[in-house]
């Protein structure tokens, strides 16, 4: 074995490596910044899937738009545990979200994460997916989900530790990082808590807000 061939601990062969928790800021923005650039991989019995994270929105402490809102139930508890763990709700009954809880134990908030650029595990993809076109497969938070066959089964699932789904971060990060209000709410409206990487065509939204 050769030196290219020995590899630091949680690193792959590609590049990647875990985010461990104590890397991850305690602050809802900036989690949802940080996470630009960094991979989002999934285990699945037929391989890995994985993908650069181009998109993210930010749902605050006290942001009326978000789940935490009115508090703690059962269905939101994964917003209140430590940074880094993964919050899957079902939308209008029909897609699944993936969020990351971003506060200190506790305290409810999480970081959306809108869009992937498919890296890894491709054609995995668009089998979950049922289409060709790579730009479509994982461009917005349900296409995503279902591109990475995200469910709720993954609800409240450490993201910090090696398993089926995970965050890494590998040597080609962020890149020029844009702002805007976010997409497909209702309340609190005119916040700038949405985050995308400038110039890729992965991410979702309409053309006036990538800019």
């Amino acid at each position: 074995m050769g030196r290219a061939d020995i590899l630091k601990p949680g690193r792959r062969k590609d590049g990647y490596r875990l985010i461990t928790r104590a890397a991850l800021p305690i602050d809802t923005v900036s989690l949802a910044r940080f996470l630009i650039g960094k991979r989002l991989v999934r285990e699945l019995p037929e391989g890995i899937a994985s993908g650069r994270i181009v998109e993210t929105e930010a749902y605050i402490v006290g942001d009326a738009a978000g789940h935490a809102y009115r508090g703690m139930t059962e269905r939101n508890r994964s917003l209140f545990l430590e940074p880094g763990h993964a919050y899957v709700y079902r939308a209008y009954g029909i897609s699944y979200m993936l969020n990351v809880s971003s506060e200190k134990p506790g305290i409810g908030a999480g970081v959306l994460i809108r869009a992937i650029e498919p890296i890894e595990g491709i054609e995995i993809m668009r089998l979950n997916r049922g289409i060709e076109r790579l730009r479509d497969l994982a461009r917005g938070p349900g296409r995503l989900a279902a591109a990475l066959r995200i469910d709720r089964s993954l609800d409240g699932l450490d993201l910090c530790r090696k398993g089926p789904l995970w965050l890494g971060r590998g040597e080609d990060e962020q890149g020029d990082i844009g702002q805007s209000i976010r997409i497909g709410i209702s309340r609190d409206t005119d916040r700038l808590l949405r985050f995308y990487l400038r110039g890729s065509p992965f991410v979702s939204g309409p053309r006036t807000l990538n800019e």
